[in-house]
């Protein structure tokens, strides 16, 4: 295989770390580490598209959201949303950073049946008991606050207008690669294309870059996306991780709302809400497949035939509407249990995951990204607790379930 012109060789031939991928997650662990003074290491980024034109952070929506069933999950987004606020300060008050306004929009989980109710009303519970603002509202408390709904259907809603909603998540990874960088990590534009373990299998020694070099590791981060099953295979290691094709729309409408719209999650499974002048809709398709890595293709029928429909019957005001924009992008979904994967391998010791976020990465990247460098620097977590979503509940069988999933 020839070298890509744009790829470059390491200033090193040993680091502490080596991080594999460079985008949302690799930036987020990056940082922290960077960050920490406890942490005096050497630092590789290696990320094989400096672009970052077809990775998840590109084709984020930016959204945040406290309504998770599992505690942890909530904890999680709830330190997000205070990193989200406090951007600055968490980066040394550097005047060059810019405020990172969270829109709290909120989120509004429709129910169009009592089953699906009382799981909100679970997991309302489990929200309420870690301080989000969530609360249950019948039909008739939807209308009164959003008039624009049909909610014929409805039996309930959950819905949070604290901390909840979307921000610019993209400025905050130009923030963390830029600052990490500053802090002494390498980013190298290159592939990882070999791990090298010992002997016995039991730990990382190196890897091997398309360029040739061979590199030493203290250990090794898997931070690869959707393509985290190629890294760990590398490793000898099988992790339940494929990339899945989800869709977004932008769209104008000729009668737009006199309020905000919560990113408002249908019983369909099509979500919407405001952005800007305009307004955002998403879906994953009906039939869900794995994807080929390199596969961005639109499918405009979706639109056509599933989401634009939903959201006309949702809000009859948007009954004349325009689609002005319109991707796809990949979630890295866990097939397990739809939760992250982290933490250490359970045999290679120094094989360290950020895997499987299955399309809440980018809220919970803050507390991943701190919650990895705290392992890495310190042996253990010192801030959540992030172990149940260690990799030996997947080898126990025994998955740890998350109900909210968009």
């Amino acid at each position: 295989m020839s070298q890509p012109p744009a790829f470059n060789p390491p200033r090193q031939k040993n680091y502490d770390v080596v991080i594999v991928g460079g985008a949302i997650y690799g930036s987020s662990v990056a940082w922290f580490l960077a960050d920490n003074p406890d942490f005096d290491g050497s630092m590789l980024v290696v990320e094989r598209d400096p672009s970052y034109s077809a990775c998840s952070t590109a084709h984020t929506n930016s959204c945040m959201r406290q309504q998770f069933s599992r505690e942890i999950n909530v904890r999680i987004s709830q330190f997000a949303a205070d990193f989200v606020k406090n951007f600055r300060a968490y980066l040394g008050n550097d005047p060059r950073v810019p405020d990172l306004p969270l829109q709290s929009y909120g989120y509004m989980y429709l129910a169009d049946n009592e089953a699906f109710a009382e799981v909100l009303r679970e997991s309302q519970k489990v929200q309420a008991s870690c301080g989000a603002g969530t609360k249950i509202m019948s039909a008739a408390e939807i209308k009164r606050d959003y008039p624009f709904y049909n909610v014929e259907d409805i039996v309930a809603a959950s819905h949070n207008l604290v901390d909840e909603g979307y921000f610019d998540g993209a400025t905050m990874f130009d923030w963390w690669r830029r600052s990490a960088r500053e802090k002494g990590a390498e980013y190298l534009a290159n592939e990882v294309v070999a791990i090298n373990r010992n002997t016995a299998g039991s730990r990382v020694e190196s890897v091997s870059l398309q360029t040739g070099e061979v590199v030493s590791c203290g250990k090794l981060v898997n931070a690869s996306g959707p393509r985290a099953i190629l890294t760990s295979r590398m490793a000898g290691i099988e992790i339940p991780v494929e990339p899945r094709k989800r869709y977004t729309f932008i769209f104008d409408a000729e009668q737009p709302l006199d309020r905000d719209l919560p990113l408002t999650i249908d019983p369909s499974g099509v979500h919407m809400r405001t952005d800007g002048i305009y307004y955002l809709a998403g879906c994953p398709p009906d039939d869900d497949p794995a994807v080929d890595y390199d596969d961005f293709e639109q499918d405009h029928s979706i639109w056509e035939n599933k989401v634009w429909p939903i959201i006309a019957s949702r809000i009859p005001q948007f009954d004349a509407i325009k689609l002005t924009n319109s991707w796809a992008g990949h979630y890295a979904f866990n097939t397990f249990d739809h939760n992250a994967i982290l933490g250490p391998h359970t045999l290679v010791e120094n094989f360290i995951f950020v895997n499987g976020f299955s399309g809440h990465g980018l809220q919970q990247s803050p507390a991943m990204g701190r919650g990895i460098a705290e392992l890495i620097t310190y042996g253990e977590y010192r801030t959540l607790d992030l172990s149940p979503f260690n990799f030996e509940r997947i080898e126990r069988n025994q998955p740890f379930n998350e109900k909210a999933i968009i």
